[in-house]
């Protein structure tokens, strides 16, 4: 079923503090329509990790952007999402738009528990973020002048997360959009070494990549005092993506 107006009822933005999340909130904010932020220092508070704090934030809540913290590649996140599901649909939610990632089968299996649940679902499926080397974890090697990542020579369709905001906003607010999977890209394929060269042209500023194994990786991290559930995520984070070694 399409939802065509939200009756006065709420969207609830999860992660509507992060890259997609403010984005997509400023979008309904332009649109007049409800929201509410789902972040772990909104009112009232969300916090994926304390399940006590999800019943609060579904009151009166008709429409949910679905957008799991860390990554729906880490593990637990397929109970995660299950859980929640099933409480969203105690609560009568009517809509779930879920942003996915691209070549993962975890976020597939996310996927297949919104799709089989009997809710109004509209996967948003992405390929990497251009953000990420502005907002995301490669903004300090950035800012170093020197990205040293295991990326090959494959290359990628990096996305512009304005673009992400656009195509969940449309999916809670107008009809058409119920039960489709939107794979959602760039225009071109990039490969890390072209995008940080690109990056250092436009910028004025130098700087270099180096392509190093997923070992040198993850113990640059640890040298650097990274906690090691940061290690743990930024390695799967570049796991089994097109184009890293």
């Amino acid at each position: 079923m399409d939802i065509k107006d939200h009756n006065g009822n709420i969207t609830l933005v999860l992660g509507g503090t992060g890259k997609t999340g403010r984005r997509v909130a400023k979008r309904l904010l332009d649109r007049n329509l409800k929201f509410r932020i789902g972040s772990r220092f909104s009112e009232p508070p969300f916090d994926w990790e304390n399940q006590s704090t999800w019943a609060p934030v579904l009151q009166n809540v008709h429409s949910v952007y679905l957008n799991y913290y860390p990554d729906l590649a880490m593990p637990g996140a397929v109970d995660a999402i299950r859980s929640f599901t099933d409480l969203a649909l105690h609560h009568d939610i009517k809509q779930i738009v879920l942003l996915s990632g691209r070549g993962e089968e975890e976020a597939q299996q996310c996927e297949r528990v919104i799709q089989n649940s009997g809710v109004a679902w509209t996967i948003v499926r992405s390929s990497w973020f251009s953000q990420n080397f502005s907002e995301g974890f490669f903004r300090e090697l950035v800012l170093s002048g020197q990205v040293a990542l295991p990326a090959g020579t494959v290359g990628e369709p990096f996305v512009d997360v304005e673009d992400i905001a656009d195509v969940a906003v449309a999916a809670l607010s107008e009809a058409g959009h119920a039960e489709q999977v939107y794979e959602l890209t760039g225009p071109r394929l990039l490969t890390f070494a072209r995008a940080v060269e690109e990056i250092s042209e436009v910028t004025g500023r130098k700087v270099e990549y180096t392509q190093i194994s997923h070992e040198a990786f993850t113990s640059a991290l640890t040298a650097q005092g990274v906690p090691a559930d940061a290690v743990a995520f930024d390695e799967l984070s570049v796991r089994d993506r097109p184009g890293w070694t």
